[in-house]
């Protein structure tokens, strides 16, 4: 395939390995027969079934964060628990939110920016409950990206520079500022250059139109291979311990649904750890990489072996200081109005009661 050709699929790629995902009303699925398994044990290997299945549905749309969801379905890991899951759709956040805050939907992804900051101190009611994505140290799957003829070796090389960004006051434009205070200048320094869509902003890469680009996977692997630009650093260097994507739950789910969704934790951590086994020791790589193809939109199982992916921690532990420090990040700049009460908002406590279960996860 040509090295242009590559660039018309680019922008379809990159929606739908950024975010979120969609809604419909939760309805209990009918009960289904199972075989009493021998006393004292259970399919899980942990906590019994419930009695009555049930469907939890999970707004997401094929992003490649969403891989503790898909590996979870597909090895099993829910239905252990009698638990169906349904993957929903929305057009953007703004519909997404207040469907999650009051239980429409179960579990949703959420992006950080100012605009989800503003809908929780709003009076949006939703719950920050695990990781969903970050930059693994070295294999950053979000960073930038310049020419491959360019003359930017340095951060300091970056001044006067155009550098090319999709959006302002979100988590993009939190990483471009994070470069520049790194590399000690202000974006009077450089010259910001707004481009909503990843592959009209990797095309201007190639084209000299921009000197540099904060891009995704695996849109960044195929501009690699096709020559079209080089990575530029490594974004842990200036933007370290950054949470990209966190898990949401609706308030309902979290409390009054308290046997659901601890079981449905313990299968998400699970479908964590497989990945984790994939990805960081090389262990099944092959089968969580089939999971990966049927689920998210890249499809070709080599560049699988190629992207540097996204970063999901085994044990579901989000980096909450960075969150509370982005949210003061987008305050400063005056993109939030109100107040966010993190204590009630970041609430882990499933997260911490299934790793109870589960035990730390062996990193080594």
């Amino acid at each position: 395939m040509g090295k242009h050709q590559w660039k018309a699929g680019f922008a379809a790629a990159a929606a739908a390995l950024l975010l979120l995902a969609g809604c419909t009303q939760k309805e209990p699925a009918p009960p289904k027969e199972t075989a009493d398994p021998p006393e004292g044990e259970h399919p899980s290997g942990d906590l019994a079934p419930l009695e009555k299945r049930v469907t939890v549905t999970i707004a997401e749309d094929g992003a490649a964060s969403g891989a503790g969801f898909y590996i979870a379905k597909e090895k099993g890991y829910f239905e252990d628990y009698n638990i169906d899951v349904e993957f929903a759709q929305f057009a953007n956040s703004d519909e997404m939110l207040p469907a999650v805050a009051a239980g429409e939907v179960d579990i949703a992804g959420g992006v950080s920016t100012a605009s989800f900051f503003n809908a929780i101190a709003q009076g949006i009611d939703v719950r920050i409950i695990a990781d969903k994505g970050h930059n693994v140290p070295g294999k950053s799957y979000f960073t930038f990206v310049r020419g491959v003829d360019s003359s930017i070796e340095e951060y300091a090389d970056i001044k006067g520079k155009k550098i090319a960004v999709s959006s302002r006051n979100s988590i993009d434009s939190y990483f471009f500022d994070k470069l520049l205070e790194h590399a000690g200048f202000t974006e009077e320094d450089v010259e910001f250059v707004l481009i909503a869509d990843f592959g009209s902003m990797l095309g201007a890469v190639d084209n000299g139109t921009v000197d540099m680009a904060l891009s995704i996977e695996p849109l960044i692997a195929q501009g690699v291979l096709q020559g079209m630009h080089e990575r530029f650093r490594d974004a842990t260097e200036f933007a370290p311990d950054t949470q990209v994507a966190m898990v949401l739950g609706s308030p309902q789910f979290m409390t009054q649904e308290k046997d659901i969704s601890l079981r449905f934790m313990l299968a998400y951590l699970k479908g964590l750890r497989d990945y984790n086994d994939a990805f960081q020791k090389g262990e099944g790589k092959d089968e969580i990489i089939d999971i990966m193809v049927k689920h998210t939109a890249l499809k070709d199982p080599e560049m699988w072996e190629q992207v540097q992916v996204t970063g999901l921690d085994p044990d579901g532990k989000m980096f909450v200081d960075n969150i509370r420090e982005q949210y003061e990040h987008y305050k400063a700049a005056g993109a939030i109005s109100g107040e966010i009460d993190f204590d009630k908002a970041i609430d882990p406590t499933i997260t911490e009661e299934a790793l109870e279960i589960l035990g730390p996860y062996d990193r080594d």
